[in-house]
């Protein structure tokens, strides 16, 4: 599990070490592991070190003081360094002297278009909005591999939002702890490196989970175990007019874990005709007794649904609302009333759903997703699970995770269906809602990438994809 702070958090605990630290001691053990960075990647691109090419972009501030002394190491591995100066009069003096020092020099900005690697050192974490026009000119000329410092230049450290011109990096290095910025724009990041500083911090504002923390909680049988104790989930989803959703979810769930799944809806002769081990009835009142629901997807908004999404908040257990039960929630929040208050929910809005529960009740969707989901959260007293390339997910009492997506080929019809479906089994089977859904969404891209192998997949295959996902995950 990787932890993540925000940058006036980290800001602070920098302050604490540099007191106590040489001047200059930490920026240049920032420095160097950028250099190393830099070196590890022209050996990768390039086949070697010594006699490469590497342009600086250089700021003002910190991260051109970093920039420049990692130019200086650089150098003593026989790389030839120029350095380019977008703020002359603000360079880093002592940064600027070393590397001049080790033989560096001082460029224009055509010495780009000559890079075999260029290191981006023009913005720092104070920053915020795009490049400036000089320097937004500067990266468009670049076609190299772009190791940036810290974060990449105009790209939000907080929110991760590029709001015009911006650097896309290849290799970020980033010091003394994850920023936000590193999971909810890592596709801007590229690789992140974390060199440590020895700062002492408080709780994280979020984490992020690894393969680890997923196969730890994931429910595997064991020897007393049977169909009933490892969770028994019901999925009511899907109507004449959308099977395919029941299909889907259903699927998810018999797929995630090996327990007992019940299907109450519209679509129970698809359903059966697909999945002939769950047990398949038209209603939810003859569904039987659960450990958890699903509901929402493919499910309609009339009053039957409304009917059905006040059965499962009124039966007393844990439920994941999705799809059409959001919107059922955001146009007849009375039905909020219904629910158990003991029983724990999931939402699992993408942004237009977001927006049509949150901004009824006073909550935007704007740059800081983060902030948006924690907010609904808490208004709502449930677990929301707002959708994206970078997931939040934001529990009641504050607590947060993100899983970044490491490609786009969960952006496809159903695929909705199928995180909650998961959800639902993972809720079944006793996870604390927060992790039931940080788990699911984690193994979702795995099976993603597993279904898609680089071209585009339908929902169908992201479901057929589940056995060898958490295969992976619970083996490495």
């Amino acid at each position: 599990m990787r932890d993540v702070w925000t940058t006036g958090h980290v800001r602070a605990a920098e302050e604490r070490v540099l007191a106590r630290t040489a001047p200059g001691a930490l920026m240049r053990r920032a420095a160097y592991g950028v250099a190393a960075r830099t070196a590890a990647l022209l050996a990768e691109r390039t086949g070697g070190v010594a006699g490469r090419r590497v342009v600086l972009l250089v700021g003002a501030g910190n991260n051109g003081g970093d920039a420049l002394w990692a130019g200086a190491f650089l150098r003593k591995r026989s790389v030839g360094v120029t350095a380019v100066l977008l703020a002359p009069d603000r360079a880093h003096a002592e940064g600027l002297a070393a590397l001049r020092r080790a033989g560096g020099r001082v460029g224009a900005p055509e010495d780009v278009d000559f890079a075999d690697l260029v290191v981006d050192g023009i913005v720092g974490l104070s920053a915020r909005g795009p490049l400036r026009p000089d320097a937004a000119a500067v990266v468009a000329r670049v076609r190299a591999p772009v190791v940036s410092v810290d974060l990449p230049s105009g790209v939000d450290p907080d929110t991760g939002a590029v709001d015009g011109p911006a650097v896309t990096a290849d290799v970020t290095v980033t010091f003394g702890a994850y920023k936000p910025v590193h999971f909810l724009a890592g596709a801007r990041c590229g690789d992140v490196h974390l060199v440590d500083l020895g700062l002492e911090l408080a709780d994280p504002d979020f984490r992020v989970l690894d393969r680890a923390d997923v196969a730890r909680v994931w429910p595997v049988p064991g020897a007393e175990d049977d169909k009933y104790t490892q969770g028994v989930v019901g999925i009511a989803a899907g109507s004449e007019t959308y099977p395919g959703a029941a299909v889907l979810a259903v699927g998810a769930a018999v797929q995630a874990t090996s327990g007992l799944t019940r299907y109450a809806g519209a679509a129970a002769e698809e359903v059966r005709r697909r999945w002939p081990e769950v047990i398949t009835t038209g209603s939810v009142g003859d569904a039987g007794r659960v450990q958890a629901w699903v509901a929402g997807p493919g499910l309609g908004t009339g009053k039957a649904s409304r009917d059905v999404l006040r059965y499962v908040f009124e039966s007393g257990v844990a439920s994941c609302v999705d799809a059409d039960g959001i919107t059922l929630l955001a146009t007849h929040p009375d039905l909020w009333d219904a629910r158990d208050p003991d029983a724990p929910v999931v939402l699992t809005p993408h942004a237009r759903e977001f927006a049509r529960i949150a901004e009824p009740l006073g909550i935007t969707l704007g740059a800081d997703r983060v902030a948006a989901a924690v907010a609904l959260a808490a208004k709502v007293d449930a677990t929301v699970l707002l959708k994206g390339h970078a997931t939040v997910v934001a529990a009641p009492d504050g607590r947060v995770l993100v899983n970044p997506a490491r490609s786009h080929w969960l952006a496809t019809a159903g695929s909705g269906d199928v995180l909650s479906g998961l959800i639902g089994a993972l809720l079944a089977a006793g996870l604390d809602p927060l992790l039931a859904a940080g788990c699911a969404a984690w193994l979702h891209v795995r099976a993603g990438d597993l279904a898609a192998r680089g071209a585009p997949t339908p929902a169908s295959a992201i479901v057929s994809a589940l056995p060898s996902a958490i295969r992976a995950v619970l083996h490495g």
